[in-house]
């Protein structure tokens, strides 16, 4: 089932909350997708959701190395898709968004080759996927309460809130949360390598008592060992975000005992190939996943949730990038239960379910190869 044709569009979708973080704002997503075709007819959906500061790309940087991707895979078996991803790889070991992308597209194809959901041909069963809801930095303690009362009017039953202020800046902000939410939903914290060590250490300790899941990435990429010298000191669970890109940086971290738990973002990872190892090494060490998410659409979280679902391991979902588009491209995918806050529902339909309709006014700049 050989490649034919790969059309590469850029896509623009405004949002109604920004999420503010140390690294920077999300206004919008500005994305990348591109739809592979087979000489069966059968195609695959895939989204790139580029972030500089984490992943070095940008829309425009995925959608030039989409067309020499495209280029490279052409004309090639489909349906292989470990090889078509070492071939992606070795072309540019950068670039992991557009990386994913092409990855997404390619499962997709597989699994409806296969004529299964994408979690089931991974060997997945159905199973109940829930997401928490994040909440970006506020100027103020009181529009942080606001922004979490909306989650718990919401149904959410997990929330994620964005600290990595200086000193104990961050202390009010959780705190106050948690007196608002009570002790039945569930509250993690995420320092976007926000804190150096001391203030990871004091922050932790000052919010002890209030009852948290974990915190993700309190630390520079780079200290992996700072990690694991933190997670000695603390008792709270930690989570390797933006220190685990791919399965070479997962074995590092387990090998430290850096971390309990560890981010798989399908556009850090390069895709689901390699999300699938990361996991596989994290359950080896008898560490749980999480699966994170950029600004994707509900393409690239039909994906990723379709991966979640296939590996219990993956324990915690952030897949609410989509929750506040003031649009929506996608047809078919995984969608939000109307009633239950961050309950997901993953169709049957064969693939991941999700295709962009290709007449939506955010969808531009269409090259084909």
């Amino acid at each position: 089932m050989n490649i034919v044709k790969v059309d590469v569009f850029k896509l623009d979708v405004a949002v109604t909350h920004p999420i503010r973080t140390l690294l920077g704002s999300l206004d919008a997503a500005r994305n990348v997708v591109v739809k592979i075709t087979t000489d069966s007819g059968l195609y695959g959906w895939g989204e790139a959701s580029p972030f500089a500061p984490i992943t070095g790309d940008s829309q425009d940087s995925n959608y030039m190395m989409a067309q020499q991707i495209a280029a490279v895979i052409k004309d090639r078996d489909a349906l292989a898709v470990d090889a078509r991803m070492r071939e992606i790889t070795t072309f540019t070991v950068g670039d992991p968004s557009i990386r994913s992308a092409f990855d997404m597209a390619l499962y997709d194809i597989a699994a409806k080759a296969a004529d299964m959901p994408l979690y089931q041909f991974l060997g997945g069963e159905r199973r109940d996927i829930r997401t928490d809801l994040t909440i970006g930095w506020q100027d103020t303690v009181e529009e942080t309460v606001a922004r979490a009362q909306g989650v718990l009017d919401a149904g959410f039953d997990a929330i994620k809130l964005k600290v990595g202020r200086p000193g104990l800046t961050d202390v009010a902000h959780v705190a106050a949360v948690r007196a608002l939410i009570g002790p039945d939903v569930a509250l993690k914290i995420d320092s976007n390598q926000g804190w150096d060590y001391p203030t990871a250490v004091a922050n932790i300790t000052a919010m002890r008592g209030l009852d948290l899941q974990y915190s993700e990435q309190p630390l520079p990429v780079w200290d992996k060992e700072g990690l694991a010298r933190l997670r000695d000191k603390v008792d709270l669970p930690i989570c390797a975000d933006e220190s685990v890109f791919d399965h070479h940086d997962a074995l590092k971290l387990v090998k430290l005992s850096a971390a309990d738990y560890l981010n798989i973002k399908l556009g850090k990872a390069g895709g689901i190939h390699t999300g699938l190892k990361i996991n596989a090494i994290a359950e080896a060490h008898g560490a749980k996943c999480m699966i994170g998410c950029f600004a994707e659409s509900r393409l690239g979280l039909s994906a990723a949730a379709h991966l979640a679902m296939a590996r219990p391991n993956i324990a915690f979902l952030d897949l609410d990038s989509c929750y506040h588009f003031k649009g929506d491209p996608v047809q078919g995918g995984v969608r939000f239960d109307e009633k239950v806050g961050g309950v997901l529902h993953l169709p049957d339909s064969p693939g991941h379910g999700a295709d962009i309709r290709e007449d939506d006014a955010g969808l531009h700049s269409q090259i084909v190869v």
